[in-house]
């Protein structure tokens, strides 16, 4: 085992795929995913040069990418719990991993087989997708879906924690308020266009957008910073967790009594093996999952839960065996990219 940067976690020495300045170069871009290299590179400790090559050895190899999806506010967002009939589940994932809105799937072991993240538009799309779309498809014998209700912790917000403070410092954003909650603005044609090209590629430069989208340069900038500002879209850079030491995911649904559900998902969204944590509806109130070092990490984590949030039960746990999608890129059996499905609604 050896300590990246001083600070960060243990990484152990059979993820060769990643060096210490390849997870520093990460959370890098997870602090500020568009950065310039000339930002980047002093940041982790190295020259901007050397920072982009080695960003794009991690994105060529499917190791590490940055990629762009809508805000919680802009879309209805669901998780479905699929049970399959007996050796369904692989033809059954290559048909979910297709489809544009089931923007995540994961193999899980546990009461079900397969767990979906799924968007649409509204709930009666949702509605229609969950019942029509999921419920018909060869091979699934039954369904459980949880609507996400307040989101305390997503993927944009998790870190490597493998940058030295001064370096984080370096691309921590001014202080400064944050921006008021504005009312949902439909998106239009140019703004779906733009979330389309940044969901490849997020550090696509402002011209290669302009060009995509058929607008001036300037119309992008200022449309981009709007809608970043707004969270109206949310950038992510992500990695092929198993290779970068994270091979155990957790998926954990809890009851926590209503009184204490704000307060708990905040708290629990500080912790930094949380990965995603959502009020939801059902007989759990909370659903949550964190990215671990190994499977003993469980039992480490729910004493901690015992000890600090006595409010809160878990009702039922799953393991993640395989991650098939991940927010639009297709992974394969060691979680790196290779390919991508255009998020839609």
């Amino acid at each position: 085992m050896q300590e990246i940067g001083g600070t960060g976690p243990l990484v152990p020495e059979s993820a060769a795929a990643f060096g210490e300045a390849d997870l520093a170069l990460v959370d890098a871009l997870q602090t500020d995913p568009r950065a310039p290299w000339s930002r980047i590179g002093p940041a982790v400790g190295i020259d901007a040069t050397t920072a982009a090559r080695r960003w794009a050895r991690l994105e060529r190899e499917g190791l590490a990418w940055v990629t762009a999806y809508a805000g919680p506010a802009t879309a209805t967002v669901a998780y479905v719990e699929l049970t399959c009939t007996p050796g369904a589940v692989e033809e059954l994932t290559a048909r979910l991993v297709a489809l544009p809105w089931v923007f995540s799937a994961e193999h899980v072991a546990g009461d079900f087989d397969l767990f979906l993240s799924v968007a649409a538009r509204d709930l009666p799309a949702l509605g229609r997708r969950v019942s029509d779309s999921l419920g018909r498809l060869p091979g699934v014998r039954a369904t459980r879906t949880r609507l996400s209700m307040r989101l305390y912790q997503e993927g944009s917000g998790w870190k490597v924690r493998a940058l030295e403070p001064a370096g984080r410092a370096r691309l921590a954003p001014a202080a400064g308020h944050l921006p008021t909650r504005r009312a949902f603005r439909p998106r239009d044609e140019v703004d779906t266009q733009l979330l389309l090209a940044l969901g490849e590629n997020g550090r696509a430069g402002y011209a290669e957008l302009a060009e995509r989208v058929g607008i001036s340069e300037s119309t992008v900038r200022r449309r981009l910073a709007r809608e970043l500002r707004d969270r109206e879209i949310l950038l992510r850079c992500d990695l092929a967790q198993q290779l970068a030491g994270w091979p155990a995911l957790a998926t954990y649904r809890a009851t926590v009594p209503h009184g204490e559900l704000d307060a708990t998902g905040a708290a629990l969204a500080r912790l930094p093996q949380m990965r995603m944590c959502t009020s939801v509806t059902g007989s759990c109130n909370l659903l949550f999952s964190v990215w671990l070092r190994d499977l003993d990490g469980m039992t480490t984590l729910e004493s901690l839960l015992d000890d600090r949030f006595p409010g809160l039960r878990v009702e039922d746990r799953s393991v993640t065996l395989r991650t098939a999608k991940r927010m639009g890129r297709v992974l394969d059996d060691t979680g790196r990219a290779t390919g991508y499905v255009p998020v839609g609604l």
